[in-house]
């Protein structure tokens, strides 16, 4: 159709044209010489468009921007905890300004999920940008994974290669959450019908926040927490345990100090954390050089923690010692290995060392609350 000929004309190789009626194709195939073909300039299309948002708008919260920073290079999942403005949302919205920008063919991925479901804004054009979804809290299963009779793409779908938010995670009902277990491991949803199955792409990174506990103020310094122990247990048992064993960095957010909010120096700028964020995906793509299917250090499997993250024997003490004491399960520990091996990235280290492995378990905020 030609409503959609500009959208096909951005692959590569393609020579498009487009008609609204049959006798339009019949008169094309006698006289192809009098039609022009859809020409699209994809530099055009794959123009950056620089979001309003930037990391430089963030005062403070010294810890939850390293964890940002960590969460982009390393493609790993986040939870924010904290209370209510204490800035979660705020940074949380601000991971897309410090991700590499797409690539053509991650944009051509994004741009027919899309189509699919009927989102683009602009005939013939590519989302040149990485998405970030933010559902309500009231959303269904269907809406996040997909559905219908004809099936669309669900928000986990049109999060593919950006961010899906879920603002205010303990709000969704449990039933919900659990849809994201299996996309959260293999980077892709099958939605099944009585004659057809459909499998779209989820590989996105999952940032959460909530409150720690009902009243908000568990731990607060300033406001005291009113909830009983039993109403913070009911509260975290929302989220299952294998749910949270997909999250690798779990982050405190304190309330920000009145001489940070007073002060007129800006935070550090998106574009400088975007370009140690590159230099460190680089160094992934570097060492996946033979297993093309990964993409950032968050893709890698056990396999590849054996080949890619030893450790010597201060480390590997340390790491024994958190995983006896939190409890942590083994899908737990390899995420741990994971975030240090980023950790590492953005240190330049070539060979995952202490600190590294000690920064990365310090992110087990949630496990060390239970």
């Amino acid at each position: 159709p030609a409503d959609n000929g500009r959208e096909a004309a951005v692959v590569p190789g393609l020579t498009v044209y487009g008609f609204n009626h049959v006798s339009e194709v019949a008169d094309f195939l006698n006289n192809p010489s009098h039609h022009t073909p859809v020409v699209v300039d994809n530099r055009t299309l794959m123009a950056a468009h620089a979001g309003a948002l930037d990391l430089r708008d963030v005062k403070g919260q010294a810890q939850a921007r390293r964890a940002l920073e960590i969460a982009a290079a390393g493609g790993h999942n986040l939870i924010f905890v904290g209370p209510p403005g204490s800035g979660k949302t705020m940074l949380a919205r601000r991971l897309p300004s410090i991700l590499p920008p797409l690539q053509f063919e991650e944009a051509l991925d994004v741009t027919q999920i899309h189509s699919v479901a009927g989102l683009l804004k602009e005939k013939g054009t590519l989302v040149s940008t990485r998405p970030f979804r933010s559902p309500h809290h009231s959303a269904s299963g269907p809406s996040l994974v997909g559905g219908g009779s004809f099936p669309k793409p669900g928000e986990i779908s049109l999060a593919h290669r950006g961010v899906l938010f879920l603002d205010e995670l303990t709000e969704f009902k449990r039933d919900v959450l659990e849809f994201l277990r299996q996309p959260l491991e293999d980077g892709y949803v099958t939605i099944t019908r009585t004659r057809q199955s459909v499998v779209f792409p989820a590989q996105f990174t999952l940032v959460a926040s909530t409150n720690p506990c009902p009243c908000g103020f568990y731990g607060d310094s300033v406001q005291p927490c009113t909830c009983t122990p039993r109403s913070r247990e009911n509260y975290w048992s929302r989220l299952s345990g294998p749910l949270m064993d997909r999250i690798d960095l779990q982050v405190a957010v304190s309330r920000i100090k009145p001489e940070e909010m007073t002060q007129h120096q800006p935070g550090e700028a998106s574009e400088p954390v975007r370009q140690r964020v590159q230099a460190a995906r680089q160094r992934a793509r570097d060492r996946f050089q033979a297993e093309p299917k990964l993409q950032c250090n968050a893709d890698m499997q056990s396999r590849h923690l054996k080949q890619w993250c030893p450790l010597d024997d201060p480390s590997r003490t340390l790491l024994e010692g958190a995983v006896r004491k939190l409890g942590l399960s083994a899908r737990a520990t390899d995420r741990i290995l994971k975030v240090g091996r980023t950790i590492a990235d953005l240190d330049a280290c070539e060979n995952l060392q202490t600190h590294h492995i000690a920064e990365a378990i310090q992110y087990r905020t949630l496990d060390r609350m239970q």
